[in-house]
């Protein structure tokens, strides 16, 4: 009987997590029926608690809006999943406990670092305030980031960012977004963790400016591709992490999780996995070099 593992999220319908996984697995030989569940906020504990124990399932990617009350699922959260405050991964362990991760930030540090160098002490940004903005803090204070300026249009959504810096000792500046026009081409580092659209009318102001920057802009919104502020960073020089990548890159993590493995630990043919999940979301496979050490 095949082993059990899904994405949950609202809506679900356009999720790239069954792709991925499935054609993972296929490489690694590994017998996992991976599938999607559509869940609201009030529906994920009970069906959390359905699976708690059950020695079938591994785990479940959880994807907007859940990311928080996922966290609140978890019996045990990880040393990052703690200190971000909002989960993507669920794992079910033997003993019936819910263990509570954040690949996210894994997968944007490793998806920034295959886009451009990154100086070891990077000037980094991150755009919008929300959930993902929690996991770009974080991963700037990886990549070496001594601070981070996040730019939202209300501060009051940004708390989140600025708890998960202290618990990081990454301190947040919060800015204004009308200075990320002019601002953003002095950032090594730029993450925008904008839904679709939510930065074209920055990008066109940018534009405007004419701006040249040779920092590494990610933007985790993947569709529609290319977007507005990923074409504008381009046109200025600079370097564009695809937020397709930091999809791949935290799936990778996900599946160590769901084959039992560590975060961070090497899967057995590891780049074959990840020439597979290019392939499984149409990513050129030369346009993602060997994944970086996290």
């Amino acid at each position: 009987m095949p082993a059990r593992a899904a994405v949950v999220g609202h809506p679900i319908g356009h999720s790239r997590s069954p792709d991925l996984h499935r054609a993972a697995y296929a490489v690694l030989g590994e017998a996992v029926d991976y599938g999607a569940h559509d869940l609201v906020e009030e529906q994920l504990p009970a069906f959390v608690d359905a699976r708690r124990g059950d020695p079938a399932w591994r785990g479940l990617s959880v994807t907007m809006p859940l990311k928080s009350a996922a966290a609140a699922c978890a019996d045990e959260l990880t040393e990052l999943g703690e200190a971000v405050g909002v989960v993507n991964t669920l794992v079910f362990r033997p003993d019936g406990t819910v263990l509570g991760h954040n690949t996210d930030v894994a997968g944007i540090v490793d998806a920034v670092r295959s886009a451009g160098p990154v100086p070891a002490a990077p000037r980094a940004a991150v755009l919008g305030g929300g959930g993902t903005a929690t996991a770009a803090v974080a991963a700037a204070g990886r990549l070496g980031a001594p601070a981070v300026d996040v730019f939202v249009r209300s501060a009051a959504r940004a708390g989140r960012a600025v708890e998960a810096g202290r618990r990081l000792g990454v301190p947040v500046r919060l800015r204004e977004w009308d200075e990320a026009p002019a601002a953003l081409p002095g950032y090594d580092v730029v993450v925008s963790t904008l839904p679709p659209h939510g930065a074209d009318e920055l990008a066109r102001d940018a534009a405007r400016l004419s701006p040249v920057t040779t920092g590494v802009l990610l933007d985790a919104a993947y569709d529609p591709w290319p977007s507005a502020i990923a074409r504008t960073w381009a046109q200025a020089g600079g370097a564009v992490a695809p937020g397709i990548d930091m999809l791949i890159f935290q799936a990778v993590d996900q599946i160590r999780l769901f084959t039992g493995r560590d975060p961070g630990t090497p899967l057995p043919r590891e780049q074959d996995v990840i020439a597979a999940l290019c392939t499984a979301v149409g990513r050129p496979v030369r346009g993602v070099p060997p994944l970086p050490a996290s």
